[in-house]
């Protein structure tokens, strides 16, 4: 048996704090600094966090490798479980022909890249967190920005700011059922106090974009639409979550936002439109998702260039975009796979439905792992849950292959697309993997619980450093629910020693642990790899760090004042 210890050091939690630090700072150096590919990054990573918690902390070796195991499997199933189908059912909509019609769709709403920035990254993506999470919006936004025109890398920069505000509510409120459960709070107060946090953010988001897409020029001329799109999020995310349904927040507001959004362009449009680039299209001439055109002038030659009929068929019906006029229903077939992921995730939430998918999950102490807190429990991580068919990747195993019958798609040809998905996603899957076996590592070993602790030392400072904990959690992890789970109960401690409220430490992390997605190893890899820049996972982190830590900042001034009498009464 190991028993979790996290003051190894000379009984000193700073001392402790400095190596627990390692695998982290040896992550990001090398992710951030010296531009190593994530998958290197994380596996370097994870092998100091072992020597950390074999040497410094006194793990076990052989516990020590089952826990990276424990993690590397939980990366595997359910997080790019999820993330294999999703991105298969865009292949699907791209060898079908409908992803032109969505894209024209989408580009029929407005012609400018700034508002399609807030329409499709913000808002769309923000109905995608709902439904699946997991790096799922970033993943299909950023290849849907590539096709409306946008330079790869901004695509995906853009695709990972705008799955923010979202992402506490995300794949049916998650998250936030996850910390109700390790802080034994009630779901609804903590969703009710998030509702209270992340709506500012959702304010400033839509400019952050409009900004990332064209400078201070975007903002004078487009912050009537981001204004409105992030107005109409943030209400109808605080009345959804206060009011109305924890689990429906990001459905309700994200339909909120593109309802607003449309209703403004009807009556106004920008001055001076921005057209898309006219560098859009990555080295090598095509986006790794096969199909995803990048613009309009250059298809000609591809189509003589393409050696496959399927491609060559999809490219010569998207020289035809400009004299095509969709029907109202090839319009509704284009909409069609996610009007089903809808149905099907929310016939998932009826309660007779949900109690047998409930009764399908099997839950097992992972063989090998004997670890116990220093209280003498053994850690909830320690537990694996296998939900097999309640799983968002699961659910979307279904909407594909209802999508498939709905848009008439061939077995063999869902299948090869299927495999396609897979070796496309292979460099981000290793990523996953090694990032989530640092996660369960660090955790198991106790190096995360002395990081939290080490910052939790702080007294009523900590109400300011609450979000961190989250922030950090989430960069580690790629996942708010991953993030709640280690460090939910610790924040209620942590309240109680400083004299805080519990809910507003709770919520904290799980607010300011959004604003770590953007820079998540794993969703960097997810990312990159969606748009062709697979191994650039550096650059895209250049981009985006800055945006998330002043965010954050943001979010720590926020909870402060929540935390004294100036906001005191947003508190539930």
């Amino acid at each position: 048996m190991y028993k979790q210890v996290f003051d190894p050091v000379s009984n000193s939690l700073g001392l402790s704090a400095i190596f627990a630090a390692l695998p982290l700072v040896v992550l990001f150096v090398l992710l951030g600094g010296f531009k190593v590919k994530a998958h290197w990054a994380g596996l370097a990573a994870l092998a100091t966090a072992l020597v950390v918690g074999i040497a410094v902390y006194g793990m076990p070796a052989g516990q020590a490798f089952d826990s990276g195991a424990e993690g590397a499997t939980f990366g595997l199933f359910p997080i790019m479980w999820i993330v294999f189908n999703a991105i298969w059912i865009y292949n699907l909509t791209v060898e079908s022909g409908q992803f032109a019609v969505l894209r024209r769709s989408f580009g029929s709403i407005s012609t400018d890249q700034r508002i399609q920035a807030i329409i499709v990254a913000f808002s769309f993506g923000a109905l995608l967190e709902a439904l699946a999470g997991f790096g799922t919006p970033v993943a299909i936004t950023s290849v849907m920005l590539i096709a409306l025109g946008f330079k790869p890398l901004k695509a995906a920069a853009v695709a990972l700011v705008a799955n923010t505000a979202p992402v506490a509510f995300g794949a049916i409120a998650i998250p936030i059922i996850t910390l109700g459960e390790t802080s034994e709070l009630p779901k609804d107060t903590l969703g009710a106090m998030v509702g209270r946090q992340t709506p500012f953010l959702a304010l400033i988001v839509p400019l952050v974009l409009v900004f990332m897409v064209d400078g201070r020029r975007g903002v004078r001329q487009a912050w009537p639409a981001a204004a409105v799109g992030g107005t109409a999020f943030a209400v109808g995310q605080f009345v959804c979550s206060n009011y109305i349904s924890v689990e429906l927040t990001d459905i309700v507001a994200s339909l909120a936002s593109v309802a607003a959004l449309v209703a403004l362009l009807r009556i106004w449009q920008p001055r001076e439109p921005l057209a898309a680039d006219e560098a859009a299209a990555p080295a090598g001439g095509r986006p790794a998702i096969a199909g995803a055109a990048t613009r309009d002038t250059d298809l000609e030659q591809r189509v003589q260039e393409a050696e496959e009929p399927g491609p060559a068929a999809t490219l010569h019906e998207e020289v035809d975009e400009r004299r095509t006029r969709d029907t109202p229903g090839q319009v509704l077939a284009a909409y069609a796979p996610y009007l089903i992921i809808i149905a099907v995730f929310a016939i998932a939430q009826i309660g007779p439905v949900k109690s047998w998918l409930d009764g399908t999950v099997k839950e097992f102490d992972w063989p090998g792992l004997n670890v116990v807190t220093p209280d003498g429990e053994a850690p909830k991580s320690a537990t694996f849950t296998f939900n097999y068919l309640p799983a968002a990747g699961t659910l979307l195993l279904i909407s594909g292959l209802l999508t498939m019958a709905v848009l008439r798609i061939r077995p063999g040809l869902a299948i090869r697309v299927y495999g396609g998905t897979l070796n496309q996603l292979k460099w981000a899957t290793l990523t996953v993997m090694s990032v989530l076996a640092l996660a369960y590592v660090m955790n198991q070993s106790g190096q995360t619980t002395t990081l939290a602790l080490w910052l939790a030392g702080a007294g009523s400072v900590f109400a300011f450093l609450s979000s961190i904990i989250g922030w950090i959690g989430v960069s580690l992890t790629g996942s708010d629910t991953s993030s709640n789970a280690l460090f939910g109960a610790l924040q209620v401690k942590a309240a109680a020693n400083a004299g805080l409220s519990d809910v507003l430490m709770a919520s904290a992390n799980s607010s300011g642990g959004v604003l770590g997605k953007m820079i998540s190893p794993q969703n960097l890899a997810i990312g990159a790899a969606a748009v062709g820049l697979a191994g650039r996972e550096g650059d895209l982190f250049r981009k985006v760090v800055g945006w998330s830590l002043a965010l954050l900042l943001m979010m720590c001034i926020l909870v402060t004042l929540q935390s004294t009498s100036i906001l005191s009464w947003m508190v539930p």
